[in-house]
């Protein structure tokens, strides 16, 4: 356990570090990767140049100082860290590679403000948390070895099938070229992949399993970044993905997430899964996992985007919905190309309002999981919170580094 004087005086250096935390997390990442260029391909290089990491990071060290006297309102952040960790093989080595550039990072960003006593404190509080990291993640590998077909590190994969799904969408079916068995996985979980980089490194993503468990292959389905001028570079990944042939090989992590498809809940409650854009991905493992496993199951679902062209898995949803009773399903368009409701399925144009919730839901109480881009997470979050949905019946992921909803809600 930390010291009571180490939880003093972090908490008492607190607002400092908040105060200078983007400039004090840009410094570390330029330092580490300056003195320790070995962990660059654990980084996502998009998410450097646009700054996300850096916003990320100053706020996840904000939040464990603000909570360091109790940890057990972080089990959630600390989760979600650790399954990230383990899909991108973070292991205990790199932990105090980590620690010597925050702790130099600290001195040489405060300078005489950061005295032994303050650096000492936090070099304290770090290795607690890094202990409790190491020793989780530890647990999520042991487990994605010993389940039937799992495995540790990376495997390599084949490109079976390539499916294009809208106009920037494409599924990628991919099968082990070992032959062996695959591991069954929760619905809503992502894999790694790991491709070279062409200057002798490599990079990595993550990306959900769009298909439902225990099939002979696993499925992604990525959407194409092309980029915006001067905004956002062009997804590197993602186009190499969208450019490679049938046959092409990709290393994979195991199955990893904290955002899946809970089936212990009671299956008396509604499910209602609501996407924006991409966001889908997830969502479709889950709906077909809930169709086989709980045919009876009330199910919702509502995906918003730009219009038919860029949506996914538009025939797909349309064809579950007339074969199962019990699932009815809405699409939310911003600039709709084709006469709305055309297909049997309920459509309007605009964003995911609490008009629609009430159309769709009524007042029943239904479990909600939820996923897309930061500010549609935070629409969704006020919308059921409006709604007086309970936190522990409010599931969400967005893709990119973890930040506060708060931030993006409206006043």
């Amino acid at each position: 356990m930390l010291s009571s004087k180490t939880i003093e005086i972090v908490k008492a250096t607190a607002p400092v570090l908040q105060e200078h935390g983007n400039t004090l997390t840009r410094h570390f990442y330029n330092r580490m990767f300056s003195h320790n260029p070995e962990v660059l391909p654990y980084f996502n290089r998009t998410n450097q140049m646009a700054g996300k990491q850096q916003a990320a990071l100053a706020s996840a060290i904000c939040a464990y100082a603000a909570n360091i006297d109790n940890l057990g309102a972080l089990k959630e952040a600390v989760e979600l860290i650790a399954q990230k960790h383990a899909s991108l093989q973070i292991k205990a080595e790199h932990y105090p590679i980590v620690g010597e550039n925050l702790l130099a990072s600290i001195r040489e960003v405060l300078g005489s403000a950061a005295t032994d006593e303050i650096v000492a404190a936090w070099g304290e509080s770090y290795g607690f948390l890094a202990d409790i990291l190491i020793n989780r993640e530890a647990q999520i590998y042991r487990q994605a070895a010993s389940v039937p077909g799992g495995w540790e590190g990376f495997r390599r994969f084949i490109v079976s099938k390539k499916q294009q799904e809208s106009s920037v969408v494409t599924s990628f079916y991919l099968t082990p070229e070992d032959k062996g068995p695959l591991p069954s996985f929760k619905p809503g979980q992502y894999i790694t992949i790991r491709v070279p980089t062409g200057d002798g490194l490599t990079t990595m993503r993550q990306y959900s399993l769009s298909a439902k468990p225990n099939q002979d292959w696993l499925r992604i389905s990525v959407k194409r970044e092309d980029g915006i001028a001067g905004t956002t570079p062009v997804g590197y990944v993602s186009n190499l993905l969208h450019n490679s042939l049938t046959g092409s090989v990709l290393d994979v992590a195991p199955p990893c997430g904290e955002f899946f498809l809970d089936h212990d809940l009671t299956d008396d409650r509604p499910l209602v899964l609501i996407a924006g854009g991409i966001g889908i991905t997830p969502l479709m493992s889950m709906l077909q996992s809930s169709l086989d496993i709980s045919p009876k199951r009330e199910v919702a679902l509502i995906h918003g985007c730009q219009n038919e062209d860029v949506q996914a898995f538009k025939s797909t949803v349309e064809d579950l919905t007339a074969q199962h009773a019990n699932l009815s399903a809405h699409f939310r368009y911003v600039d709709p190309q084709q006469p709305l409701g055309s297909n049997g399925i309920g459509a309007s144009k605009g964003f995911i309002d609490a008009p629609l919730l009430e159309t769709m839901i009524g007042d029943r109480d239904a479990d909600y999981y939820y996923c897309g881009p930061p500010a549609f997470l935070a629409n969704m979050h006020r919308l059921l919170s409006r709604r007086n949905v309970p936190h522990e019946q409010q599931h969400f992921e967005f893709f990119g580094p973890k930040e506060d909803l708060a931030s993006f809600a409206p006043g």
